[in-house]
C-alpha cells in the first residue's frame, strides 16, 4: 500500500516469507488479511475486495498487537471463500479491519483519480474516464465515514495526497528526496498513531507515529526504486530520477528508515507483538533487500552495491553476473532486448487481478504475474526456499528486539 500518487502497491511490498513467519503466524497473518478483505465486502460491496493488500492490514496487526483479547471479539468464524480452498476460517474483525478498510478505500481512490488526470489507457477514453471518477468518487466518501466510525479523519490522506501532487510538480534535480516523500510520512504517521488509540494504548501513539512515518518513507522510496527502469522506459514521472537523487543515497535513507522503525517498535508496548515485528523489522527488511536487489542488510556501500555474488573468477567475461558472458545481445542469447512486459492499465489490471482471484493463484501459486506491474510475484501461502530462513532463528519466536541491530 503504498501511500505515494505515483502508485499504490495494490498486493503490497511486505510479503510475508511462509517458512519463517512458521504455521501460527501464517495463520494469524491469512487471518488480518482475510479480515480486511471481508471488511470491504461487509461495509462497500463485493468490488470494493479489489483494493485488498499485504500493507493496509498491518494496521489491523498492529492494532490487535496492543489489545488485551481475553474478552474475545476480535476473531470470527468466516465461510468458505475460493481463496482459501472454500475451507472456513478465523478471520479478524473489529475497529483494527475497518481501519485498514478504510485507509485502502481512500488511497485506491486517489490512485484512480491519478490514472484518470494522467489519461492513462482506456482512461483517455471519456467514458471510462466518467465512470472511474465515480468509482473514484465512491470509495473516497466511503472510506471517509468508515475512518470517522473508528474515529479517524480520513482528511489527513486526502490532504497528504493532494500536497504530494503539487510537490511532484515543483519537484526537480537538487529537491530533496525527503521533501518528496514527506506527504506520504505523514499520512503513514497518522494511521499507524490512530492503531493506538484504538487500542487503548494512548501511550503507543508518539512511537507508532514515528514507525508509521519511516515506513511511509519506505513506501515511496522502494516504489520509486522499482518502477526506475520501467518509468524511464514510458517517460512516467520518478522521484529517484526527477530528484537526481542516486541508488547509493536511496538505499542509505531505506537502511536508515529500517532500523528506525525497529528502534520504535522497541519504544511500543505490545501485548503480542510477534507478528507485528515479524512483518516490521524482519520481513521489511526483505523487503528493501528484494527491491535493491541484495541479500544483505546493505549498511555499507559494499555491502549494498559490491561486486556481483558470482562464481566466475575476475577476468571470466562471466563474473559482472552476465552468464552469457560478452553476448552482444546483452544477456539475451537468442538476440535483440530482454524482453519487458509493459505494464497494464487500471482497468485491465483490475481484470487480472479478478482472474487471480478466482483461480485462487494469489495465495496458492508459487509465482503469479502481478496484475497491473506484471512483475513476478509469490503467492502468500506459497512455500519459500529464500537461504535466510535457517540464518534467522529468532524469527521462530521474536522475542530477541537486538537481533534487529544486525
Amino acid at each position: 500500500m503504498s501511500f505515494t500518487p505515483q502508485g499504490v502497491v495494490v498486493f503490497g511490498m511486505v510479503r510475508p516469507c511462509s517458512h519463517r513467519l512458521g504455521e501460527n503466524l501464517k495463520t494469524q497473518w491469512l487471518a488480518h488479511l482475510c479480515g480486511l478483505c471481508l471488511a470491504l465486502r461487509g461495509d462497500h460491496g463485493q468490488f470494493a475486495r479489489i483494493v485488498t493488500n499485504y500493507d493496509g492490514l498491518l494496521l489491523s496487526v498492529l492494532t490487535e498487537a496492543q489489545v488485551e483479547r481475553e474478552g474475545g471479539g476480535w476473531r470470527r468464524t468466516a465461510g468458505p471463500c475460493p481463496l482459501r480452498g472454500m475451507r472456513t476460517a478465523s478471520v479478524a474483525q473489529g475497529e483494527g479491519a475497518r481501519l485498514a478498510a478504510a485507509v485502502s478505500l481512500v488511497l485506491a481512490s486517489a490512485k484512480v483519480r491519478d490514472h484518470v488526470a494522467d489519461g492513462d489507457g482506456l482512461l483517455a477514453r471519456r467514458p471510462v474516464a466518467l465512470a472511474a471518477r465515480r468509482v473514484a468518487g465512491s470509495w473516497g466518501r466511503a472510506g471517509a465515514r468508515t475512518g470517522s466510525g473508528v474515529g479517524f479523519d480520513a482528511g489527513v490522506l486526502v490532504e497528504a495526497v493532494e500536497r504530494q501532487f503539487g510537490i511532484e510538480a515543483l519537484a526537480g534535480p537538487g529537491t530533496p528526496i525527503l521533501t518528496v516523500t514527506e506527504p506520504t510520512e505523514t499520512a503513514t504517521a497518522a494511521a499507524f498513531a490512530h492503531t493506538a488509540l484504538l487500542a487503548g494504548r494512548p501511550g503507543n501513539a508518539v512511537p507508532l507515529a514515528e514507525a508509521g512515518r519511516l515506513f511511509g518513507r519506505l513506501a515511496h522510496l522502494l516504489d520509486a526504486v522499482e518502477d526506475r527502469e520501467s518509468d524511464a522506459a514510458s517517460g512516467a514521472w520518478n522521484p529517484l530520477t526527477a530528484t537526481g537523487t542516486p541508488l547509493t543515497e536511496a538505499r542509505r535513507l531505506a537502511d536508515d528508515a529500517l532500523h528506525g522503525i525497529r528502534l520504535a517498535l522497541r519504544e511500543t508496548s505490545f501485548t503480542d507483538g510477534k507478528l507485528a515485528h515479524l512483518l516490521l523489522a524482519h520481513e521489511l527488511g526483505r523487503s528493501v533487500d528484494r527491491a535493491f536487489g541484495t541479500q544483505s542488510c546493505g549498511h555499507g556501500p559494499e555491502a549494498a552495491f559490491g561486486p556481483p555474488q558470482t562464481p566466475y573468477l575476475p577476468g571470466d567475461p562471466r563474473h559482472d553476473g552476465n552468464p552469457y558472458g560478452g553476448n552482444p545481445h546483452g544477456g539475451n542469447p537468442f538476440g535483440g532486448e530482454p524482453p519487458r512486459p509493459d505494464k497494464r492499465g487500471f482497468w485491465a489490471g483490475c481484470a487480472a487481478a479478478l482472474g487471480l482471484c478466482c483461480t485462487c493463484k494469489v495465495c496458492c501459486a508459487d509465482e503469479f504475474e502481478g496484475p497491473w506491474s506484471r512483475r513476478r510475484r509469490e503467492g502468500c501461502c506459497s512455500s519459500c526456499d529464500c537461504s535466510c530462513c535457517d540464518a534467522c532463528e529468532c524469527c521462530e519466536c521474536c522475542e530477541c528486539l537486538s537481533c534487529c541491530d544486525c
